[in-house]
């Protein structure tokens, strides 16, 4: 499936002028996006439960210190929750970027 434009620019933003997107992970999988600072971020969507343990997955497996969960406002709650059962302790941020929550 093609990402949306949205994701894109969300992907583009976070990894900066020097990052990388599509950074390869163990297991066929993908982060959306490495910051050259050394911050992953992973862009998600859908708000349902299995995409953002997914994406919490995809971010404990990442190769950096700094990990970010990006989602829209409303599943911000539902995607603490992933972060928490998944064991990541990091950032969840809205897609503008106005609020966060430290995990």
């Amino acid at each position: 499936m093609a990402e949306t434009t949205s994701h894109e620019r969300a992907k583009n933003s976070a990894a900066g002028a020097n990052g990388k997107t599509k950074v390869p992970l163990s297991g066929n999988r993908r982060l959306d996006a490495l910051s050259a600072s050394g911050r992953a971020t992973e862009v998600e969507r859908s708000g349902s439960t299995s995409g953002l343990e997914a994406a919490a997955k995809r971010l404990r497996d990442a190769p950096a210190k700094q990990r970010v969960l990006q989602v829209p406002q409303q599943d911000m709650t539902a995607a603490t929750e992933a972060m928490r059962r998944i064991g990541v302790h990091r950032t969840v941020k809205n897609m503008s970027g106005t609020k966060r929550r430290s995990i």
